[in-house]
């Protein structure tokens, strides 16, 4: 049953309709910021007659907006066209900056404010492309060369607006737009926070308006102690910037991203420089003007921020400031020896020897003596002009040099002025690292060692040098290079016969080889001209720095390895010399499989025979390897790339690596 209750005038209210009503009111009471019982921002309860109190009246006197729940400064803000992809009607309201009504019928002006910012701070900021210079240096050097500072402050990864912990400065002044809080304790409790208005005003109930506009930040804390002091007594203020009031300042001239933008307060010139990306293409790094009221306030110069950290020049922004970049300067590229090479924009009247601090100067490899100057008016031309280290102290820029530092670290110089160290081990009586007189000769290393012992394979030793192992190295990658061309290139068999699935296990298996061939790398050995039964080594080969001599034991042994039905190793101490085919034997012969007419023998000192040029007939020595291939199909790329192989192997690889990759 439903209880009907007739009001005045004839109205008629059920119960449930009245039961909504109440809890409505009680809702408006306890969030009327009018009602007897007051709140701080913290919910704590405010004591009668606070100053912190709010009060209706006073603020719709002031004009004073409500407070805003963000806290946090205003990113840089590129002010431009806004793409959205929605056919609402709220959002064709914030495409024309109109104001739009949420769920409770409140202004949700901010939030749409809030979305735009975010939207356009998502833009990329991507770097300029290269100017005519550039590519001019990359045709000549064949590389790219980066300009300098490009790289440092256009990655769209960084932001460069004020942050939101940044520490106020005292010497900050106070405008319309700042948010302030104010907390009090003592006699009376409380903490609030307010907007600056325009009229640089904040309203405090039962103070009044407090005059802030124009007060820096180190006096803000004695002004607000001044206006409460005058009803209260016994209390402490803390006082701080919650929120920086956010500016207007236009980036124009060569910028990478011309336009207007909105910084914080705090932010300075190059806060605004980073923001549209820097210079564009054709912009200068040396000269960024700052304009204030049609007075150039600073001239910025971005390599000394950049490479020196100078910001002395760099100054904070006011509303209404304009950035000009000016146009690029005189630019050279600098290369070689130096700790950053890159192109370099002059400023009139600088030196090379200044445009060199910029890049940080010469390596410690570098000759700084002299350096190769070629001038763009001799671009033409092959090679460049030697300046001597007094020529270029006062040697004036010139747009569109090139200016290469050599190294004198790096050369090579001749044999006999080298400090040579030879490392011996192995069979000898003291092994070591030797510091030889340049041109010394084996036996005065073997000297210096001690000697060898009886165990001693001179025939055997292994001589390993530096330089020849960089040779080697070279040559292996440019021939697997032609390898891997080839197979890319070319089906692995011309027989059609072979179906799809077989096709590509040969593939596979091509792949398969070249890679294994990739994993190894040469030894940088050398054989050694010494004869089996020999004693001595060499007398006429010079040593040279970090050379490698191992002398190995007397091996008793000889394997043989591959395609035969018992790969071993046999014992020759002792026997009778026997030839490559009476070890085959012993081997059990060679499989159905095997390539019998690629047969190879590896002797101990290094050197390689095949069976073409009469290996099966040769004595084997104590050492010795031999090494029967498989067999592969005689019209495939695969047999090309085996044989190719081999000759690698025997040519830069030691034995024992021929065996185990070919195993």
């Amino acid at each position: 049953m439903m209880l009907s209750v007739i009001l005045p005038g004839g109205r008629v209210r059920s119960r449930a309709v009245l039961r909504r009503t109440a809890c409505l009111a009680a809702l408006i009471t306890v969030s009327n910021p009018v009602s007897a019982q007051q709140y701080d921002t913290t919910g704590r309860n405010l004591p009668s007659g606070s100053p912190l109190g709010s009060d209706t009246q006073g603020q719709q006197q002031t004009g004073q907006s409500q407070q805003s729940q963000s806290s946090y400064p205003l990113p840089a803000e590129r002010v431009g066209p806004t793409q959205i992809e929605d056919n609402s009607a709220s959002s064709s309201a914030q495409l024309r900056g109109e104001n739009t009504l949420d769920e409770t019928g409140t202004t949700n002006a901010r939030g749409l404010a809030t979305n735009r910012q975010q939207t356009l701070n998502q833009l990329p900021v991507l770097p300029p492309p290269p100017n005519d210079f550039e590519r001019f240096v990359q045709q000549r050097l064949g590389r790219v060369l980066p300009r300098f500072g490009t790289g440092l402050i256009v990655p769209s990864s960084r932001t460069y607006s004020v942050p939101t912990t940044t520490t106020v400065p005292a010497s900050y002044k106070l405008a319309p737009g700042d948010e302030i809080f104010i907390g009090l304790s003592g006699s009376i409790e409380g903490s609030v926070s307010r907007q600056i208005d325009s009229n640089g005003r904040v309203f405090l109930p039962r103070v009044g308006q407090i005059n802030l506009a124009g007060v820096s930040y180190g006096d803000l804390k004695d002004t607000i102690v001044r206006a409460v002091g005058i009803r209260y007594r016994g209390f402490n203020v803390s006082v701080a910037v919650t929120r920086l009031r956010g500016i207007r300042v236009f980036v124009t001239g060569f910028a990478n991203n011309p336009g207007s933008y909105t910084v914080d307060s705090l932010s300075t010139l190059v806060n605004a420089i980073f923001a549209a990306g820097g210079p564009s293409a054709g912009g200068s790094f040396r000269s960024v003007r700052l304009i204030r009221n049609g007075e150039t306030i600073s001239d910025f110069d971005l390599y000394g921020f950049l490479r020196n950290g100078d910001r002395s020049r760099d100054e904070v922004l006011q509303n209404g400031d304009v950035l000009y970049i000016a146009p690029l300067g005189e630019q050279v590229a600098l290369t070689g020896s130096v700790n950053q090479e890159g192109i370099y924009e002059a400023k009139p009247g600088e030196s090379l020897d200044e445009l060199l601090r910029f890049a940080g100067g010469a390596t410690a490899l570098a000759d700084p003596d002299r350096l190769i100057l070629y001038k763009l008016s001799n671009a033409n031309t092959v090679g460049g002009v030697q300046v001597g280290r007094d020529s270029y102290a006062a040697q004036p820029v010139t747009g569109g040099d090139i200016v290469q530092i050599l190294a004198k670290g790096t050369l090579a110089t001749p044999l006999e002025r080298q400090t040579v160290v030879v490392r011996i081990e192995g069979e000898v009586n003291k092994p070591g690292n030797y510091v030889v007189q340049p041109g010394s000769s084996f036996e005065q290393v073997l000297a210096l060692a001690g000697g060898t012992t009886p165990r001693a394979y001179l025939y055997g030793t292994n001589f390993q040098r530096v330089s020849v192992r960089r040779q080697q190295r070279e040559s292996y990658e440019e021939a697997l290079r032609q390898l891997e061309v080839t197979l890319a290139g070319a089906p692995l068999t011309t027989d059609t016969t072979l179906s799809a699935e077989q096709a590509a296990a040969q593939n596979a298996a091509g792949r398969a080889l070249l890679e294994r061939l990739r994993q190894q790398q040469p030894d940088g050995r050398i054989v050694l001209p010494v004869e089996p039964d020999g004693s001595g080594l060499p007398t006429t080969l010079a040593l040279e720095n970090n050379d490698t001599i191992i002398v190995p034991p007397r091996s008793s042994t000889v394997g043989v390895f591959g395609a035969v039905y018992r790969p071993a190793s046999f014992l020759v101490e002792g026997q009778r010399r026997q030839r490559v085919r009476d070890y085959l034997d012993q081997a059990g012969g060679t499989l159905r499989l095997a390539d019998t007419r690629d047969i190879f023998v590896v002797h101990a000192n290094g050197a390689v025979v095949s069976k073409r040029s009469g290996a099966l007939s040769q004595y084997v020595l104590p050492g010795d390897i031999v090494f029967v291939p498989t067999k592969t199909q005689n019209v495939s790329l695969l047999s090309r790339i085996a044989q190719i192989s081999s000759i690698l192997f025997q040519g830069a690889l030691s034995a024992a690596t021929v065996v185990a990759v070919t195993r």
